[in-house]
C-alpha cells in the first residue's frame, strides 16, 4: 500500500511540476493589455492594502521569486520584476500577498516563521536518528528521529493555507483593483493553482512517510514487548 500510495504521490508531484512551468511558461508569452510590469503589480497589491515600507527589488534565476521579511523586501526574479505578462502580474501580486499577512499579523504566517529554526534542525538530523534507529533497532532512537521529522510535516501543513492565502489576496487584489482584464485574469489564477499544487503534494509525500514511520515505531514496541 505504501508503494501504490507513493507512485501515486510522486505521479501527483510531477505533474504540479510540469504545470507550473507548463502554465508560467504559457502566460508569460502573453502581454497584459495594461502593460502592467511584476514590479508594478507587486506595488498595487500594496496599495490596495494599505502596507507601506515593503521594497521591491530584482533578483537573479527562473522563478525565484520571494518576499523576505528579514528585510521587508519583496524580490522579484528577471522573469517578473520587469515584465509586464499575464504570469508576472500574478506571481508578483502573490509574493506581495506575503508582505500583506506580515503587515497584517496573519496568524498562520508568523506561526511558520516560528518553527523555522526548529523544522530546520529536524530537517537535518531526522534521518540520521532514524538510521541509527533502524541499525540498532532501537525504538528510542527511532521515536526521536520520527518526532523531528514531524515538524517538517509540520511546517507543510502550515505552508498550505499560508500559500493558499496569499494567492487568494492576489488574485482578489487583481480582480478588484482591475489590474487585469477579465480574460488575462484567468491565466494568473492558472499560474497561481499550479504553483499551490506543488504545495500539496509535498505535504501528502511528507504525511505518507510520517505514516510510515509511525508504523514502524510501533511494530519496534510491539518486538520488544
Amino acid at each position: 500500500m505504501f508503494w501504490i500510495a507513493l507512485i501515486a504521490i510522486l505521479i501527483l508531484s510531477a505533474w504540479a511540476q510540469y504545470q507550473v512551468s507548463h502554465q508560467f511558461r504559457k502566460y508569460s508569452q502573453v502581454a497584459n493589455r495594461r502593460y502592467m510590469t511584476g514590479a508594478q503589480a507587486a506595488a498595487a497589491v500594496l496599495q490596495a492594502h494599505g502596507v507601506t515600507g515593503v521594497g521591491i527589488e530584482r533578483c537573479p534565476g527562473h522563478l525565484t521569486d520571494h518576499y523576505d521579511p528579514r528585510d521587508n523586501t519583496i524580490y522579484l526574479s528577471d522573469g517578473v520584476y520587469n515584465s509586464a505578462t499575464i504570469a508576472a502580474v500574478g506571481v508578483a501580486c502573490h509574493e506581495a500577498g506575503h508582505a500583506c499577512q506580515y503587515a497584517e499579523n496573519y496568524f498562520p504566517i508568523r506561526v511558520r516563521s516560528a518553527i523555522i529554526p526548529a523544522c530546520r534542525f529536524g530537517s537535518y538530523f531526522s534521518y540520521i536518528l532514524i538510521f541509527i534507529g533502524l541499525f540498532l533497532y532501537s525504538q528510542s532512537w527511532f521515536g526521536l528521529g520520527v518526532l523531528l521529522f514531524s515538524l517538517t510535516t509540520l511546517f507543510q501543513l502550515i505552508t498550505l493555507p499560508v500559500e493558499f492565502n496569499a494567492s487568494n489576496r492576489a488574485l482578489a487584489t487583481i480582480e478588484g483593483q482591475g489590474l487585469l482584464y477579465e480574460d488575462e485574469y484567468y491565466g494568473a489564477r492558472k499560474v497561481l493553482r499550479a504553483a499551490a499544487l506543488t504545495y500539496v503534494a509535498a505535504l501528502l509525500t511528507s504525511l505518507l512517510y510520517l505514516a510510515q514511520y509511525l508504523l514502524i515505531f510501533l511494530n519496534m514496541g510491539r518486538r520488544n514487548e
